[in-house]
């Protein structure tokens, strides 16, 4: 057999109401058993029906439903006890019924699974999420006689166990290891995006799905809102594939996504604004999810009365959340994407500039150390930005939120993780004073930037005066190690941060917009810039660490640190031949 379950109009097709999946199911008898059961389950979250029953999901979801699951039970070959598509991603919004879809694809797994003893997972990222999983199988069961006859609920373990097979249905929160050596046939995966935010959910997806490599009829199934943040992680993996397969970059006909996700042409017209066009990611409005009720809650978020717009866009209209929709951001964010020229790199603006400086913005063991080499081009005087970030292993353990994105920009180079053993800051500063080699005892992290302040002073583009600026705050070791160098106290610039960067933080939004700054479109910025919040102390617009809260962002301060010193036009000292006291 040959198929694809690629979907290349699918921009078409959301504006249309027209389904994503374009293929029938491969094996239509298989298709059909399976929507039996899953039509006749009963919701019970709805009103009863006057004759006692509750109505059925064959009775109140819709047609895109119904194809999801047809694609995915119909992808069962019975001859060879097989199933030909065996994972699936679906991104939906909320309120449209994600928990209640997922509980019935899993009792109807159950149903039709003839395996004994077989294992079935929904896994949640959290107890709460959890129970909104369990509630809506447990009711499906136990409003069927015909279900109850044939599964035991035990509810205080959240199991639902068949009373032939002996296989069983639970539902975990994925805390610890509680997946750990699973051999479940069938899992699915609830709110995806939360993974994302875990340091270890790669790992403990391969745990919970392992058990498909000896139970080939068995299925993956994602089901998740997107991110109120940057997607990350687990996250970002997974729908970027999911995107690359729907799009025909990857042809992988196993794998099933179904992706309630905006058009480009209406992100840019903003048009998820607009409540014409609340059903692209929306399929079930008019059914668990309203106009009206979406109207009141947008301008709720609007006006900083509800959840904020930021979570509104992301949960219920599925907006990925990039730079430009804080409604705190900082301005600079409106045109940072544009802003972005990828050929630049410090080995390219050693070439281009006539002049260089460094911005440092130090911070605690658990923050980064931030870097920023901008520069003054030759011939345009545009400013020009690059940018470096360093974390101490630790980091990776106390910082568990921002754990996957760390490792994310480490593959990319753009940030180090100092995997050294931890460092005596103590004992390195009195050996300083004692006159020891600074090579030997400083972080390497400082020596990193050691290297690159070398490199530019040997190219003669340091200025003498205002040449490296700093947060003074807890960067003396970085101060004496250049001084260690032969950096003269005259080159190093205490800036003044909160208020006293307010000159940074509302021009350089100006500069980028005009094209007279530019900045190398690296992800570590991208990430730091859609994490920076503004707000005003007296008169001054401010964006600081204490803002942004648990949210990095000092290699963006560390970008203030260096405007504030291209500000004041520094020259290059003569190029020449430099003593090298490393």
């Amino acid at each position: 057999m040959e198929w694809t379950t690629a979907c290349r109009d699918w921009e078409r097709r959301i504006v249309d109401r027209r389904g994503l999946i374009a293929f029938s199911p491969l094996f239509p008898k298989e298709a059909q058993a399976a929507l039996d059961v899953f039509k006749s389950l009963q919701v019970t979250d709805l009103a009863q029906k006057p004759d006692g029953t509750f109505p059925t999901l064959g009775e109140t979801a819709d047609e895109w439903v119904f194809d999801f699951v047809a694609a995915i039970f119909g992808a069962y070959d019975a001859d060879r006890a097989k199933r030909l598509i065996n994972e699936a991603l679906l991104l939906i919004s909320k309120k449209n019924t994600k928990s209640t879809i997922a509980a019935g694809i899993m009792i109807t797994a159950l149903v039709r699974n003839w395996r004994h003893n077989q294992l079935l997972l929904i896994i949640a990222p959290t107890m709460e999420v959890a129970g909104n999983s369990f509630t809506p199988a447990m009711g499906m069961v136990r409003a069927s006689p015909q279900l109850s006859a044939l599964l035991h609920v035990v509810e205080n373990e959240l199991l639902i166990r068949h009373r032939v097979t002996k296989a069983e249905l639970k539902v975990l929160a994925a805390t610890g290891d509680v997946v750990s050596g699973s051999k479940a046939g069938f899992v699915l995966i609830e709110e995806l995006w939360l993974f994302g935010k875990r340091a270890k959910a790669s790992a403990m997806m391969r745990e919970a799905t392992g058990g498909l490599i000896s139970r080939p009829e068995g299925f993956v199934v994602c089901i998740t809102t997107h991110s109120d943040e940057p997607p990350t992680g687990v996250f970002k993996e997974k729908l970027q594939y999911a995107r690359d397969v729907r799009d025909g970059v990857i042809d992988d006909p196993k794998f099933l996504p179904v992706l309630y996700e905006w058009p480009s042409a209406l992100i840019e017209q903003e048009a998820y604004l607009d409540p014409r066009f609340f059903y692209v990611t929306n399929p079930n409005l008019g059914r668990s999810v309203s106009v009206d009720w979406l109207t009141t809650e947008l301008r709720k978020a609007k006006s900083g009365e509800g959840e904020g717009l930021q979570v509104f866009l992301a949960k219920h209209l599925n907006v990925e959340i990039g730079l430009r929709l804080r409604r705190d951001r900082w301005r600079g964010a409106d045109y940072w994407e544009d802003a972005a020229d990828r050929t630049l790199t410090f080995e390219t603006l050693l070439e281009r500039c006539e002049v260089i400086v460094v911005g440092i913005d130090g911070g605690g063991a658990d923050d980064l150390y931030g870097l920023c080499i901008a520069g003054r081009e030759r011939g345009t005087g545009r400013w020009l930005f690059w940018n470096r970030a360093y974390a101490r292993t630790d980091v990776l353990d106390r910082r568990k939120d921002i754990a996957p994105k760390l490792e994310e920009l480490r593959s990319l180079g753009e940030v180090v993780i100092c995997e050294e053993a931890e460092f005596d800051e103590a004992a390195a500063q009195a050996a300083l004073e004692a006159g020891q080699d600074v090579a030997q005892i400083i972080p390497p992290d400082v020596a990193e930037v050691l290297e690159y302040v070398q490199r530019i002073r040997e190219a003669g583009l340091l200025p003498d005066k205002y040449g490296i600026g700093v947060d003074p705050a807890g960067i003396s070791l970085t101060i004496d190690a250049l001084n260690g160098i032969g950096i003269a106290d005259d080159t190093i610039y205490p800036v003044g941060q909160g208020y006293r960067l307010n000159p940074a933080i509302t021009m350089l939004p100006r500069m980028l917009n005009a094209g007279t700054a530019r900045h190398a479109g690296q992800k570590l910025m991208d990430w730091c810039v859609s994490n920076a919040k503004a707000t005003y102390a007296g008169s001054a617009l401010v964006v600081s660490k204490q803002i942004a809260g648990s949210a990095k962002i000092d290699p963006l301060i560390a970008t203030f640190n260096a405007f504030m010193l291209l500000v004041r036009h520094p020259k290059a000292a003569q190029s020449g031949e430099i003593q090298v006291y490393l």
